[in-house]
């Protein structure tokens, strides 16, 4: 009865999370509800037992301070996808989540004990993240696509940076929002110039029947929501905003990932 059991309960794991890390098939109902909850469960219990133990404000620096890490875990990621390193389930998705979280941690905890703070942390993920790029770079076989998102990329931020100058909101979320319009341009690129796929069952549905450029809408009326919905929702400022951080980390992981991708797999 026992073996029987555990041999569902493996298949189940293998089938919807297991697998996909390896196959590439994507995200299905099933992981997307878990990884979403894991998500944020990661959130409420960072903020609530390591940045308020350590006083550390959820500001501009602190933005500043993890970018660097999420450039490394993003850059790592297209580095096995595009097959110049192994794979291996803690730099697949979601398991870099997890080793970059465990990368960054003592870094902060050891900033806000030296009283150094944000200088180890950024310090650390720049070192990994020049690291990684140094990787993407000599091995890279062509930077259109870079290119290609990077004109979207701009693009897409004029009217918000407009819409930001005329009826401001919380500058923390601005960041959110623009790493999630860096996500769509480089979604959008891998998408319809170079005949990629979306990986998030949704998304999927969504692009296959209003195409790529479908993103814009979608996310930003998503984006929309989540931010109203945090102002209700969050009455605590320091913890809104980390969950603004979240967002953020949320939108800049896959900007950087796909485009450097792209650029390990696509001419040479």
């Amino acid at each position: 009865m026992l073996e029987s059991l555990w041999h569902q309960l493996w298949e189940f794991f293998y089938t919807y999370f297991w697998e996909p890390m390896f196959t590439r098939s994507g995200y299905n109902a099933v992981n997307t509800f878990v990884y979403a909850l894991l998500f944020g469960l990661g959130v409420i219990y960072s903020y609530r037992y390591i940045l308020k133990p350590l006083k550390i404000r959820v500001d501009e620096r602190l933005f500043w301070a993890v970018t660097p890490m999420v450039v490394f875990g993003a850059t790592i990621r297209a580095l096995v996808d595009g097959a110049i390193l192994p794979e291996n389930p803690w730099i697949l998705t979601p398991g870099i989540f997890f080793t970059a979280f465990i990368l960054i941690v003592p870094a902060i905890v050891a900033d806000a004990k030296l009283k150094a703070y944000p200088k180890v942390t950024i310090a650390w993920g720049t070192v990994l993240a020049l690291w990684a790029n140094y990787l993407l770079i000599t091995h890279a076989k062509s930077w259109e696509p870079y290119e290609l998102t990077l004109v979207h990329t701009v693009a897409s931020w004029i009217p918000i940076l407009i819409l930001y100058k005329y009826r401001p909101f919380d500058r923390l979320y601005l960041y959110a929002v623009l790493a999630h319009f860096y996500d769509i341009a480089s979604t959008v690129v891998a998408i319809h110039f170079y005949g990629y796929r979306e990986v998030h069952w949704l998304e999927n549905i969504l692009v296959q029947h209003f195409g790529a450029y479908f993103y814009y809408p979608w996310i930003t009326i998503i984006l929309v929501i989540v931010y109203y919905g945090l102002q209700k929702l969050v009455p605590d400022d320091e913890e809104r905003r980390f969950w603004y951080l979240a967002i953020y980390i949320l939108g800049l992981g896959p900007a950087i990932r796909d485009p450097a991708q792209l650029v390990l797999q696509i001419g040479g």
